[in-house]
């Protein structure tokens, strides 16, 4: 028996099952539902070729130019603090060199006095003589040390590990903590220690009480010095000083990491403290209200 269309208010006898809605339709409507389908399949063939296309026109220079910028400001960072080191330890090797020079030079003067006042006086003795002769010598021993270049460079290759810049794809919706390195080193913190610390180009600065101790990168306490002030708040490193500054509840220090000498700051007054930053030019400070 035949069955109608099932379009409303279609009186046409149906000629086949539409497998889009499943049902029984006439031959007019089934051709009108074929349209339809082919008219969607070249919307989205419109839609795939626009998405090629814009594939095609994608500019890998401008899509990383940001990131390329962060990791050029990061190669001209590291190159900055190796010059800054570098110009450091060459002077340093300057300033021995010339102390040496300097005690060498004293030293010959003093005996060409010696030497001069006999010839004057014309009154040398054996004993003059050997003690001149002597002194000369050292003199000499002293100048070819010099010459031999008698101040040792030790140097240990930069260490860069991978995790030092981090390349990975951004997500919005999840924190991925598999991107964080492991735990490289620990050190614990005697009860009563201050949990405030900053780094300076080479060392760590950390309270560990009764003592502010410096830690080198492999996490080794290379100096330290008795901190009798009380509770620290805050610290920082300022490049421009070469110093640490430390933010205490009332006042401010600069601690030297060469020598791990505390100097008051005087000209700042006294605030409740609570945290610092510096630039190349300025202090940063924070008070508790």
């Amino acid at each position: 028996m035949s069955q109608s269309c099932g379009t409303p208010k279609c009186e046409h006898i149906s000629r086949g099952l539409c497998d889009c809605c499943q049902n029984n339709l006439c031959l007019q409507h089934l051709t009108e539902h074929n349209a339809l389908l082919i008219s969607q399949l070249n919307l989205l063939t419109d839609e795939i070729n626009a998405l090629g296309d814009r594939l095609n026109s994608f500019n890998i220079h401008e899509a990383v130019i940001n990131g390329r910028q962060k990791l050029e400001e990061w190669r001209k960072d590291c190159h900055e603090k190796v010059d800054h080191f570098f110009e450091k330890k060459r002077q340093k090797l300057d300033r021995l060199i010339a102390k040496k020079l300097d005690k060498q030079q004293e030293e010959i003067l003093c005996i060409q006095s010696k030497v001069s006042k006999l010839v004057r006086e014309q009154e040398a003795i054996r004993q003059d003589i050997d003690s001149l002769t002597s002194t000369i010598r050292h003199l000499k021993d002293e100048m070819n040390k010099i010459e031999e270049a008698c101040i040792q460079v030790d140097t240990h290759p930069l260490m860069l590990y991978d995790s030092l810049v981090q390349v990975r794809e951004i997500n919005e919706d999840t924190l991925d903590l598999s991107t964080l390195s492991p735990v490289y080193r620990a050190l614990g913190n005697p009860t009563g220690s201050y949990t405030a610390l900053a780094s300076s180009d080479q060392f760590l600065l950390i309270h560990q009480n009764p003592n502010l101790c410096l830690v080198d990168k492999e996490m080794n306490i290379v100096k330290q010095g008795l901190w009798i002030h009380k509770s620290i708040f805050d610290i920082c490193w300022s490049s421009t000083l070469d110093r640490f500054i430390v933010v205490e509840e009332n006042n401010i220090f600069l601690v030297d990491e060469r020598t791990m000498t505390i100097e008051t700051v005087k000209t700042v007054e006294k605030r409740g403290w609570l945290s610092c930053t510096c630039s190349d030019a300025s202090l940063f400070l924070s008070t508790n209200v």
